[in-house]
C-alpha cells in the first residue's frame, strides 16, 4: 500500500469521500458483508396494529446499506423504544439476510385535546402520540388539562350513555372537578358526584320527553331534584310569544 497510498486514503478521509461514500453506500465493512450475500433483504415485522411498516423502517434506520454482521440490534431496539406508540419491541436476526422485529402496541384509547393540540392517549392518560392523520378520528374525546388522568371516568360516562353514546362529540373536564358532556351543540353539565347516574337520568329524560330534540344549548343536571335547560334564542322567542298568549287581558276599571 505504502506511503502514497496513506496519503490518498488521507486525503479521501479528509477531503469528504469516505463519508460521502458511506452516506450513498454504507461503511466499507457493510458493501462487503453485502458483496458476500449478508445484506438486510427481508424485514420481518409482527404485531402491528396502527403503525405501518414504512414508519417502522425509517424509525429503525434500516435501510438498502446496512448489512446484517454489522447492524446492532441494541441500536434498533433503542431507536425503536423511543416511538410513543410502541410499548415493547426485541431485535433478532436471521442469517443470512433476514432481520425479526416484534413488538407491541401501546392501545390508544382516546383523544386529548389541550391548549388547541389534541394527542392520542392510552387507557391510563399516558400521551402515546400526537394526533398527525386520520387513523384515530373516532376515539372518543377528552378536553381541558388533566382530562386524560380521567379517561377511565369519562369512558364509564359513555357506557351509560347508551343510546345518547354516538351522540356525545366530547367530554370536557371543568376545573378538574366536573365533567360537561357535548351533544349536538348541546352542553350538558354534571354534577361533581353522581355524574354516571346523571346521565343515565339524561338517558330516560331524552326517552320519556325528547328532551334534546327541543330549542335549548344546554342542560342542567347538577342538582339531583331538578333540570335546568337553557334555550336558543329562537326557543325563548318562542316561549316568550306562547306565554303572551296565554295571559288573560286586563279588564277596564270604571
Amino acid at each position: 500500500f505504502g506511503f502514497f497510498g496513506l496519503v490518498a486514503a488521507a486525503g479521501f478521509v479528509s477531503g469528504g469521500g469516505y463519508a460521502e461514500m458511506s452516506a450513498r453506500y454504507g461503511t466499507p465493512l457493510d458493501i462487503a458483508a453485502r458483496t458476500l450475500g449478508f445484506g438486510v433483504d427481508t424485514v420481518t415485522i409482527s404485531g402491528l396494529v396502527q403503525l405501518h411498516p414504512s414508519e417502522i423502517l425509517k424509525a429503525a434506520g434500516i435501510d438498502r446499506r446496512n448489512s446484517l454482521p454489522f447492524l446492532s440490534v441494541v441500536d434498533v431496539r433503542d431507536r425503536l423504544s423511543t416511538v410513543p406508540l410502541i410499548g415493547a419491541v426485541s431485535v433478532r436476526k436471521i442469517y443470512p439476510r433476514e432481520l425479526l422485529i416484534t413488538l407491541t402496541e401501546r392501545e390508544p384509547s382516546a383523544l386529548w385535546q389541550r391548549n388547541g393540540e389534541i394527542a392520542v392517549i392510552a387507557a391510563d392518560g399516558m400521551v402515546i402520540d400526537q394526533m398527525r392523520d386520520g387513523r384515530f378520528a373516532n376515539l372518543p374525546l377528552v378536553v381541558g388539562d388533566e382530562a386524560n388522568l380521567r379517561t377511565k371516568e369519562y369512558l364509564s360516562l359513555l357506557e351509560a350513555a347508551g343510546p345518547l353514546k354516538d351522540r356525545i362529540r366530547a367530554g370536557t373536564l371543568v376545573s378538574g372537578r366536573r365533567w360537561t358532556l357535548k351533544l349536538d351543540g348541546i352542553d350538558v353539565r354534571l354534577p361533581e358526584t353522581g355524574a354516571r347516574e346523571a346521565v343515565t337520568r339524561l338517558v330516560k329524560l331524552e326517552a320519556e320527553s325528547s328532551l334534546l330534540e327541543k330549542d335549548i344549548i344546554a342542560v342542567d343536571l347538577r342538582l339531583p331534584d331538578r333540570v335546568v335547560v337553557r334555550l336558543t334564542e329562537e326557543g325563548a322567542a318562542a316561549r316568550l310569544e306562547a306565554q303572551k298568549k296565554k295571559q288573560k287581558p286586563k279588564g277596564t276599571e270604571t
